[in-house]
Formats: structure tokens, sequence, C-alpha cells
């Protein structure tokens, strides 16, 4: 288990945050995020999820939820750290005038338990701007059904 901060995705609150994500993907799409066999640790996914090759966010159930994950490509794409990045309410992925289209999509995912192929425009950390293309939008649960946030992943993203 990792004791340091190098690695904080692979703390053992995340491990069961990134079990919570696959199962509420699967849950609400009848997909998987990634391939994952039997033989596999909480450790080796959480490490797979984190170095994947699209992007994968959450955020927490919070009033103005605050983002709680971000892979690599997340991170980079946001141009943020880990520590910046889960400390960054939501909203701020989206410019000021894209808020409100942002906040009816979480809307309408939160009642149908997910939707796929948004388009939108997204704010990195540094002012840049870039389409996000064929998303899935998704309602993180646990095994009881209690809400845990929501979720995004995408693997199309383009400049503007």
């Amino acid at each position: 288990m990792n004791t340091n901060n190098s690695e904080p995705w692979l703390q053992k609150e995340l491990l069961q945050h990134i079990q919570l994500l696959l199962d509420s993907f699967h849950h609400w799409t009848g997909d998987t995020l990634i391939p994952i066999t039997d033989h596999q640790s909480p450790v080796e996914i959480a490490n797979l999820l984190f170095n994947a090759d699209f992007v994968l966010v959450s955020h927490g159930t919070q009033a103005d939820p605050i983002l709680n994950y971000g892979n690599q490509k997340a991170l980079d794409l946001w141009k943020m750290d880990w520590h910046s990045f889960i400390s960054t309410p939501s909203r701020y992925t989206a410019e000021v005038m894209e808020r409100s289209e942002r906040e009816q999509l979480l809307a309408q995912a939160k009642s149908q338990g997910y939707i796929s192929n948004y388009r939108g425009i997204r704010i990195a950390s540094t002012g840049d701007r870039f389409y996000i293309d064929q998303a899935i939008i998704w309602n993180v649960v646990d095994e009881d059904g209690k809400p845990w946030g929501q979720a995004a992943t995408f693997r199309d993203w383009e400049a503007i």
C-alpha cells in the first residue's frame, strides 16, 4: 500500500472509491471501463485506471460538489496536480457561461442514472478551452444504491 503522497490514488479510501466508480459504471451502462481479471489486486486496478488512455473524473455529493478523483489524462487536460484537482469545485471545469448547461446535464444524469454521447466545452486551470466529445456521465452509487457522487469519462477532446 502507498504510504506517501507520491501516488495518492492508491490510498485505501480511493481504492474503495475506484471500485465504486467501476461498479456504478457497469450498473448503469452494462459495460466496463477497463477489462479486469479476477487476479488483479485493487492497487493494480487503480494503477490501470490512473494511467488509462481516457479521461476519468468524479465528484462528491456536496451542495457544490468537489472533484474527488481524476486520472492522469484528466490532470493533464485540466493542467493541475492531484492535490489541486481534488480540492476544486467541479463546476470550475466549465466556463461560467457553460455552467448552467452543465448543471442541467448533471441533473439529467442524476434522474436517469447516466447519459452518453455528451459534447461540451470545458476549461483548464490555465484558461485553455477544449471540447469534450462522446462523454458518459453516471451516478456513483454503492451496493445499497446510496449516492456517492457522479463521474464522467471520455476519450475524445479537442482544443479550441
